[in-house]
């Protein structure tokens, strides 16, 4: 049996003049106002806030921290480092955070 080839499939050049070429299309039911994705997801983002809010409140922080602990000292070694190396990357601490009423209202955790 002789296996039946599938043509490659064309690239096409893109036309000199951005507007020339094609449009995207969207199947008939698209609703782009419905569509929510990248850091403008909003749902999204509520949807977290909501379960971090019920997470805190639940009284499982403690458990959850003591799990998430290092398990021996060669693991906290080497998240110590891991830690430096960040900081050493990092730009500082963002200045908002020191502005007077503006974080300090929120509850300690």
């Amino acid at each position: 049996m002789s296996k039946s080839r599938k043509p490659e499939p064309s690239i096409k050049e893109p036309k000199p003049n951005p507007h020339e070429n094609e449009p995207q299309r969207f199947p008939p039911d698209h609703k782009p106002h419905e569509q929510e994705l990248g850091e403008g997801n909003y749902r999204a983002g509520r949807d977290y806030d909501k379960a971090a809010a019920e997470f805190a409140k639940s009284g499982r922080v403690e458990q959850a921290a003591e799990d998430a602990a290092p398990d021996s000292d060669r693991e906290a070694a080497e998240l110590s480092r891991a830690e430096q190396e960040g900081r050493a990357r990092s730009k500082g601490e963002d200045p908002a955070l020191h502005v007077k009423g503006l974080f300090q209202d929120l509850p300690e955790s």
